[in-house]
């Protein structure tokens, strides 16, 4: 019994190279499949893989066949019901029982469903805006850091004294220096006493050897019980401590000048930001919080979908933040990040008081805050107010977006890695 073993390189993905040619040839039907899908995915739900569905017309090969009319001679092997020189009428036109939509008797095909990897997904959706190298993108992580135990060190400030450690050194260091002379003292002392067995206490020999144990038990005791020399300090240094965990803000304007392609190009923004805050952290919160007149912490079904509408007072959804901020993400634990998005219209007392709110009560918490304005008009005067916040804060950004071949650019422009 002979047995095949299989030693090409792909190993078990022995399809992948006509995977990629696959790819390639319906680009186009798959690029429109994830169009769709991203429409109706969840933020949180973007790096994820994805089956598309492909219509079953576009995937038929192409194939060479005689065409419709002509004379043509055939063969019909275990035919009993003709001879040669019978003339039979020719097949109609129409349906040629290939079945490829619903019929009458309920058969059919389906389409054809291809499922797209995690990677192959995403390249797909940076493709979109010619960034294919943005999921390769880091942001800079924050530097933090902790006290840890390095071992000892023989200098130091008195509070870090490690007793143990400097008892123990201190016990070694007598040890050390005392063998000599209690080996010595036993020798004596054994000496002495044979000594005094032969001769009595007067003898010259007997005093010799006597003053030289009272030196030998005076050397003992002067070596002190404790030294500097002794002392041993804990060290500590200084280690970068893992940031781990992070909340991302999503602040949406909902007023009835933000109509459904304005949501779509702030909701694409949005998936860019969670995926790209994912990438840095293994924990991450998002808030979602829509704004008219008045402001509101929502789900994400409601943030994107929500057709809740009035007028614009942005503050509202600035202090709503500063007290989610409080209350919930203590900065001591929490890398904060928040993004803005909005048409920029607002009533000119309520901008400046929005300057005021990110002035003294968000950013001195924020790792970053992007402000983007999602208008084909000129700017509005939350733009003028915020362009004081960017000259001020370093880690404030903002820009325009005007329709949606320039979230990419944006993105990348907010996002860039800052030179040191």
């Amino acid at each position: 019994m002979s047995r095949i073993v299989d030693r090409r390189l792909n190993g078990k993905n022995k399809s992948a190279v006509n995977r990629q040619k696959f790819i390639r040839r319906f680009r186009n039907q798959i690029k429109k499949a994830v169009a769709d899908a991203i429409a109706e995915r969840s933020v949180t739900d973007l790096d994820k893989s994805e089956k598309v569905s492909i219509p079953t017309k576009d995937t038929s090969e192409p194939f060479f066949h005689h065409g419709e009319g002509g004379q043509r001679e055939r063969i019909h092997p275990g035919n009993k019901e003709f001879q040669q020189g019978d003339r039979f009428p020719r097949p109609k036109g129409g349906a040629k029982g290939r079945g490829k939509q619903a019929s009458d008797s309920g058969e059919g095909l389906d389409d054809f469903i291809f499922e797209l990897t995690r990677e192959e997904f995403l390249e797909f959706f940076f493709e979109d805006l010619e960034l294919p190298n943005l999921v390769k993108t880091k942001l800079a992580t924050i530097n933090e850091t902790k006290k840890v135990r390095a071992g000892h060190t023989s200098e130091g400030v008195p509070s870090n004294i490690n007793i143990i450690r400097s008892l123990r050194g201190a016990m070694g260091r007598r040890i050390a220096l005392r063998a000599p002379y209690n080996n010595r003292l036993k020798q004596a002392e054994a000496e002495l006493e044979t000594l005094l067995k032969q001769h009595d206490k007067s003898h010259a020999v007997v005093k010799v050897l006597e003053e030289e144990i009272e030196q030998l038990k005076k050397k003992i005791k002067r070596i002190p019980f404790i030294d500097t020399f002794d002392l041993r300090y804990d060290n500590r240094i200084d280690q970068p401590k893992p940031t781990t965990q992070a909340v991302m803000f999503c602040i949406m304007d909902v007023s009835g000048s933000m109509g459904y392609q304005e949501k779509d190009m702030a909701k694409r923004f949005f998936m860019l930001l969670y995926l790209f805050l994912t990438r840095t952290y293994e924990k991450i919160q998002v808030v979602f919080i829509s704004h008219h007149t008045v402001a509101s912490e929502v789900d994400e079904q409601t943030f994107f979908y929500s057709r809740e509408t009035g007028g614009t007072v942005v503050s509202s959804a600035l202090e709503l933040t500063s007290k989610i901020i409080q209350e919930r993400f203590p900065t001591s634990e929490w890398n904060i990040y928040a993004a803005q998005a909005s048409d920029g219209d607002n009533w000119d007392n309520d901008s400046v008081a929005c300057r005021k709110i990110m002035t003294e009560r968000i950013m001195p918490y924020v790792q970053y805050y992007a402000y983007i304005e999602i208008t084909e008009d000129r700017h509005q005067n939350l733009w003028q107010e915020y362009l004081s916040l960017k000259s001020d804060w370093g880690n404030f950004a903002m820009q325009r977006i005007e329709q949606i071949v320039d979230i990419y650019p944006v993105f990348r422009k907010l996002f860039q890695k800052q030179s040191e």
